[in-house]
C-alpha cells in the first residue's frame, strides 16, 4: 500500500506544525478600492491645500500683528487650558468610576456621558443656557445664592468648551483604565493602602499616558469649539470672541483676515496629531 504523504503545511517538525507564510498583498490595488480611495484622500487634502494656496502670505505678518487676532488667540488658549483642567479634575474620577466600579445604569450613565461627541455643539448651547442661565434650573440658584452669572462671560467660554471637551478625556481614561491590571490596586489595598492612595500611588502612573492624550484631545477640542460657545457665551471681542468665533466674523468682512486665523488653528491641529503620533498611529 502506498503510504500517504502529509503536505508539507502539516507535516510535525521541531517546534510543532508549521504554519502557512502569509504572504503580503502587495501585487497590486484592486481599482474597485483605489478609485474610492484616491477621492477620499483627495476630499479630505484639497481643501486644506486650498486653504495654504490661497493664504494671504505677504500681508500674513500684518494679519496676525493686529490686536483683535491676538485678543482671540489668547483667550482661546487661556479658555482651552481652563476647560481641560476643569475636564482633568472631573473627567478622571468619573473614568475610574466607569471602568472600575458596578452601579444600576452604569451603561446608560456612560451613553449621556458619551453624547456631547454626537450632540450638536448649538444645541448643547442651548442646553447649557437652560441649565446654567439666570433662569435656568442651576443658574437661578447661582445667581440669586452666589452672585454668579455664566452666560456671555468669559467663565461661561470655559464651561461651554468643558461640556464638549470632557467626553474626550473621559473616553481616553476610561479605555486605558481597563487596559490597565486591576491586580496591581488589590495588591496595593492588601498591603494596607486606601483604595485613594492606590489610586493616587498606583493607578494614577500606570494611566498617565492614557491621561496626557485624553488631555491632548480635550484641548485641542477646547480650542475649536464653536457652536456651544456662540450660543452660550456669545461674541463679544476681547471677552468671549474665540479664535473660531473671530474666523467666523472676519470671514463676513475680511476673508484675508479669516484665512489667516485659519492657518494658525490648522498649525495647532497638526501638532496635535503630531504629539499624538507615537500613541494613535502605527504602521510605516
Amino acid at each position: 500500500m502506498t503510504e500517504l504523504k502529509q503536505p508539507a503545511a502539516a507535516r510535525p517538525g521541531k517546534g510543532g506544525p508549521r504554519r502557512p507564510r502569509v504572504r503580503a498583498a502587495r501585487r497590486g490595488v484592486p481599482l474597485p478600492l483605489l478609485v474610492p480611495g484616491l477621492l477620499a484622500m483627495a476630499f479630505l487634502l484639497v481643501p486644506l491645500l486650498a486653504l495654504l494656496v490661497r493664504a494671504p502670505w505677504r500681508s500674513l505678518p500684518s494679519q496676525l500683528a493686529s490686536t483683535e487676532v491676538w485678543q482671540a488667540l489668547q483667550l482661546s488658549l487661556i479658555s482651552a487650558t481652563a476647560a481641560t483642567a476643569v475636564a482633568l479634575v472631573l473627567g478622571v474620577p468619573l473614568a475610574w468610576l466607569l471602568a472600575r466600579t458596578e452601579f444600576p445604569g452604569r451603561g446608560l450613565v456612560r451613553a449621556l456621558v458619551t453624547l456631547p461627541l454626537v450632540l450638536p455643539p448649538v444645541v448643547g448651547g442651548v442646553a447649557l443656557l437652560l441649565a446654567l442661565g439666570r433662569n435656568g434650573i442651576v443658574g437661578k440658584s447661582l445667581d440669586a445664592w452666589f452672585g454668579i452669572t455664566l452666560p456671555f462671560t468669559t467663565a461661561g467660554v470655559v464651561v461651554a468648551e468643558a461640556f464638549v471637551a470632557m467626553p474626550f478625556l473621559v473616553i481616553s481614561v476610561e479605555g486605558t483604565l481597563r487596559a490597565a491590571d486591576p491586580r496591581y490596586e488589590e495588591a496595593a489595598t492588601t498591603l494596607g493602602a486606601s483604595r485613594f492612595t492606590a489610586f493616587r500611588r498606583v493607578t494614577l502612573p500606570l494611566i498617565a499616558p492614557g491621561i496626557a492624550a485624553g488631555a491632548v484631545l480635550a484641548w485641542a477640542r477646547a480650542l475649536g469649539e464653536f457652536g456651544a460657545t456662540i450660543t452660550f457665551a456669545g461674541n463679544f471681542p476681547g471677552r468671549t470672541q474665540t479664535m473660531p468665533l473671530a474666523v467666523y466674523l472676519a470671514l463676513q468682512n475680511d476673508p484675508e483676515a479669516a484665512i489667516a486665523l485659519s492657518l494658525i488653528l490648522l498649525a495647532v491641529s497638526i501638532a496635535v496629531l503630531a504629539g499624538l503620533r507615537d500613541r494613535w498611529m502605527t504602521g510605516a
